[in-house]
């Protein structure tokens, strides 16, 4: 029971930094204490893992119940969603937000979340890439929950088959694409190509690992007119151009894909490791015909977009201390070890990845734990969503033809720019 005892010691250090941070005036009209009901916000829960957690909360803290807001499971709806709500009266009806990673500067900088106390958490314990994402103008605004690396999935029976090993660089994947997919009725490859949110990390994931950048410095400074950025998004291209990336992958999503995959259709996907859990459960056409390796990249390791989850606390929370009591609770070791149990999803804890028997359940975790700590964050930028919606626009017309890489990658500078200095 010793995790219970370090669980009690910080959220009671966590209460006592909070309730001298709400009786200083940062919102008099909250009570002394600053606790009551929430309403957490996420996108859907498509495990439905979220709720039982929570149940767990509500039945341990009945005068600060959670009440679970389910939105889209379309990140950009979710995305909409979470800022209609954010600027309308009152600052909202949402208490605590769950958001993407790359969601936090932005709402840091438009100032719907609030700064959040760095010793309320136990962040040393987290993978270390995580804990950037939830900071903006060096303060912590968010407390990351859970984390996510993109995963090359194969088919391993196949390969197994012709005696070959998992693609280590883009031309043995493509060659593997070309040659060994149609012998067995399959596409070649497939990521999430339909221009929505993922369209932007499946590209960024194709620059990043061809060694270049889309922003830097917060978002100040354009770094996308490169030759890798012209070599990443041309790999792509010439993928769909040549049909070892189905042309019907450019409608595909994060589920869409894994289904394709998942019914036995595909060679090769890239999605997230939830993917490799369903596809690998009883009852699935795949399972037991699966592996998962890092991405590749042109000359051997690709690099992987960080993608994942933030806590964040709208900046006009009724009850800011109980809604940083339970950021500590649902990241305590006990919750995230459920989190990657019941929903599948990566927790932030380092220590978990190293448990023999999550190993044994999950065996991709230590593949996963080396993409994330070579995994870089999307750009990051107050004017992601903007940001965000250019790179949508100007890759799908590069994957479907309409513009070539070289012409693709000009546009997106000048765009960029434009974004960039409004």
């Amino acid at each position: 029971m010793r995790w219970m005892h370090a669980a009690g010691r910080g959220l009671l250090v966590l209460a006592v930094v909070l309730t001298g941070y709400v009786a200083s005036g940062a919102h008099a009209d909250e009570g002394v204490d600053g606790r009551g009901p929430l309403t957490l916000a996420t996108a859907g829960d498509l495990t439905g893992y979220l709720g039982p957690l929570l149940d767990g909360w509500n039945r341990a803290h009945p005068a600060e119940k959670v009440t679970l807001v389910e939105l889209p499971d379309s990140a950009d709806e979710t995305h909409a969603q979470m800022i209609t709500d954010l600027r309308g009266g009152d600052g909202g009806r949402f208490d605590v937000l769950n958001i993407d990673v790359n969601w936090t500067s932005e709402f840091a900088a438009a100032g719907w979340i609030r700064p959040l106390p760095r010793d309320g958490f136990p962040l040393s314990g987290f993978l270390r890439p995580v804990v950037d994402t939830a900071t903006y103008d060096g303060r912590l605004y968010a407390v990351p929950y859970v984390t996510n690396a993109g995963l090359l999935l194969y088919r391993k029976d196949v390969l197994d088959k012709e005696g070959v090993p998992p693609p280590r660089t883009w031309a043995e994947l493509e060659r593997d694409a070309k040659t060994i997919a149609p012998k067995y009725g399959l596409d070649g490859y497939a990521g999430q190509f339909l221009p929505y949110e993922g369209l932007t990390v499946n590209a960024a994931e194709a620059v990043y690992s061809a060694g270049g950048s889309i922003l830097g410095d917060e978002g100040e400074r354009v770094t996308v007119n490169s030759d890798a950025a012209r070599e990443g998004i041309g790999f792509l291209a010439r993928g769909v151009r040549e049909g070892w990336i189905p042309k019907r992958a450019l409608t595909y999503k994060e589920e869409e894909s894994k289904q394709a995959f998942q019914d036995g259709r595909l060679l090769f996907l890239r999605n997230w490791p939830y993917a490799y859990a369903v596809a690998s459960a009883p009852g699935s056409p795949v399972a037991g015909k699966i592996g998962a390796v890092p991405l590749p990249g042109p000359d051997g390791r690709g690099r992987s977009v960080l993608g994942g989850s933030n806590l964040a606390v709208n900046a006009h929370a009724r009850h800011p201390d109980s809604a940083a009591r339970l950021l500590a609770y649902l990241t305590s070791e006990r919750v995230q070890r459920q989190v990657l149990t019941r929903g599948a999803l990566p927790p932030v804890r380092a220590s978990l990845y190293d448990d023999p028997a999550l190993v044994r359940r999950f065996p991709y975790l230590p593949t996963l734990r080396t993409a994330v700590l070579s995994a870089a964050p999307r750009p990051k930028s107050p004017h992601y969503d903007q940001v965000s919606l250019v790179v949508q626009a100007v890759v799908h017309d590069a994957l479907t033809g309409r513009e070539t890489p070289e012409s693709a990658v000009r546009r997106l500078a000048r765009e960029l720019a434009a974004v960039s200095h409004r």
